[in-house]
């Protein structure tokens, strides 16, 4: 098994990541456990903050390291919140701020223009001085709803429509958002490039 160290503190990622990488032999840990703090996020696109984030988990840990920096992009507010999805309404936003903002800034937008898409990026790297690390992007398309609808998921899924499932992302099941989700789909692609990686 390699071990791999997930530059997030996020429980339910380190939970879908040890899943979906279990069968191809990597052991993914979670930074926490070598004391790694969070690191600037100082990028100003999704794939400059992954790679900030998983060179500092490799030069704490001297470990492999995988980051992910994904957000929504809303096409009425020239892709806002993207790379400040998280902190849309403030440094300490919760969800439900982050949900009220978006609401409040798309109060006289027309439905038909209120597309949008959760961006996700991966990114791997061997160590913190990896020239080549590799880069995964998976992108999933839908529509900001006026109102929230469904109990699952977290940050905008109540609001984001997912027009090919006629629900929002919030009243998907978890199996089911892990299997079309941006995440999902930067994932396979990820575990493309490991297994090519093992076979090297």
């Amino acid at each position: 098994m390699q071990k791999i160290v997930l530059a997030s503190a996020n429980p339910g990622k380190l939970r879908e990541f040890k899943q979906l990488l279990l069968p191809h032999k990597f052991d993914v840990c979670a930074q926490s456990e070598f004391n790694v703090s969070s690191a600037d996020e100082t990028g100003l696109t999704f794939v400059e903050n992954a790679l900030i984030k998983a060179r500092h988990a490799c030069d704490i840990t001297k470990l492999p390291a995988i980051a992910d920096d994904s957000g929504i992009e809303v096409d009425a507010l020239n892709g806002e919140p993207g790379i400040y999805s998280a902190r849309f309404a403030g440094e300490n936003a919760s969800d439900e701020d982050n949900n009220a903002l978006l609401l409040e800034r798309l109060a006289n937008t027309p439905a038909s223009e209120r597309t949008a898409r959760y961006q996700c990026i991966l990114v791997f790297m061997q160590h913190a001085l990896d020239p080549t690390p590799i880069i995964c992007h998976g992108s999933w398309e839908g529509r900001i709803l006026h109102e929230e609808i469904g109990e699952n998921g977290f940050g905008y899924d109540p609001l984001f429509w997912v027009e090919e499932k006629k629900c929002t992302a919030a009243q998907l099941d978890k199996d089911e958002k892990n299997s079309i989700s941006h995440r999902a789909k930067a994932m396979i692609e990820l575990i493309e490039e490991l297994k090519n990686l093992q076979s090297h």
